[in-house]
């Protein structure tokens, strides 16, 4: 399979986030709620989205049994924020987002495919879908062809948009013209073709299991005891993990672009939400991000807190990170809202 060069993936990476500023769109609006309507390829036509419906709807039917004392423990709640750190930080924010995205820096192929590898299993689809995706967002943000902006409805941008075909991103032309550079690599391709990422996150849902299992049996030596604790591990360190992730990570689509602060003048309606920023450990400082896509910095002031870029910065000085994109400030003095 053929490779993309460098200057090449930059290239493809930035191309829809560089001439932002310039863009004019003609928007179509709902002549009753006065709110913008779906992209156009969402209609009568498209297809419920099962494969997406069936599994939000079953984890959050669970949700209660994670309260049943047999199942509840105040140490599986530190699944949230280590799981949030491992698979929604480094594997959504730094893995699919600021280096398959936006490619916000370098680093050897071991560490790309583990980072985006925690992406898989955060269950947010696959990388390059998850790429296609954000990059139509970045192009058209706010705007009519947007796949979740709130201008539709809060509900449709941190969610409803999942459940409905857009069948302008369902085409081998729309991931070609978006994510080129992340379906050409044989790992990304393997994980887009039929269940394989689902699979992954299976794969590493039994992992889980299994130490919970291995765990409480070093704990308990009871049967009784291993299956409790098996089972606090399933609820809590792979169903409400997951829930939990996907709300933060949604809230940046929904709740990001509706309530915050904006440091910049940007042609959308992106806020810097301090309490999703802390959720998500940088992802919510997102009127600094749509300033400036390609950095990897998103918190900008000192007081906005971006833990996952502290993370890069580390492996930066570790050698693992190379081209560590920071804020480019010429051109947000330009921005500048103050």
């Amino acid at each position: 399979m053929n490779t993309v060069t460098k200057k090449s993936t930059k290239k493809i990476a930035g191309e829809y986030d560089n001439s932002l500023d310039n863009l004019v769109e003609k928007d179509a609006v709902d002549g009753k709620s006065g709110r913008l309507q779906r992209p156009e390829k969402v209609d009568e036509k498209s297809r419920v989205m099962w494969e997406y419906v069936i599994p939000v709807v079953v984890l959050h039917l669970l949700i209660p049994v994670a309260f049943l004392p047999y199942f509840f423990s105040w140490w599986g709640l530190l699944f949230l924020p280590i799981g949030n750190y491992i698979f929604t930080s480094m594997g959504i924010g730094a893995g699919y987002h600021r280096l398959l995205t936006h490619r916000g820096f370098t680093c050897p192929r071991w560490l790309e495919y583990t980072l985006t590898t925690l992406g898989v299993c955060s269950f947010q689809d696959s990388p390059a879908r998850w790429v296609l995706v954000h990059r139509v967002h970045h192009q058209h943000s706010d705007h009519r062809p947007d796949p979740h902006t709130p201008k539709v409805s809060c509900y449709w941008a941190h969610m409803g948009w999942l459940f409905v075909d857009n069948r302008d991103l369902s085409t081998a032309a729309a991931y070609d013209k978006y994510a080129r550079d992340v379906i050409r690599d044989p790992y990304y391709f393997w994980l887009q073709r039929g269940i394989n990422w689902v699979l992954v996150y299976a794969y590493h849902a039994l992992v889980i299991v299994a130490i919970g299992a291995l765990l409480g049996w070093l704990w308990t030596g009871t049967l009784a005891g291993t299956l409790q604790t098996t089972g606090q591990f399933a609820v809590w360190g792979v169903i409400m993990r997951t829930v939990y992730t996907w709300h933060v990570t949604w809230g940046i689509n929904s709740f990001s672009h509706m309530w915050g602060y904006r440091n910049y003048q940007t042609r959308e309606d992106s806020r810097n939400n301090w309490l999703f920023a802390l959720l998500t450990n940088g992802e919510g400082w997102h009127n600094n991000h749509h300033a400036d896509p390609r950095s990897a910095q998103h918190g900008h002031r000192w007081w906005e807190v971006d833990l996952t870029f502290v993370t890069l910065v580390i492996f930066e000085k570790l050698g693992l990170v190379k081209d560590l994109v920071r804020p480019n400030q010429s051109a947000l003095n330009r921005k500048s809202a103050a």
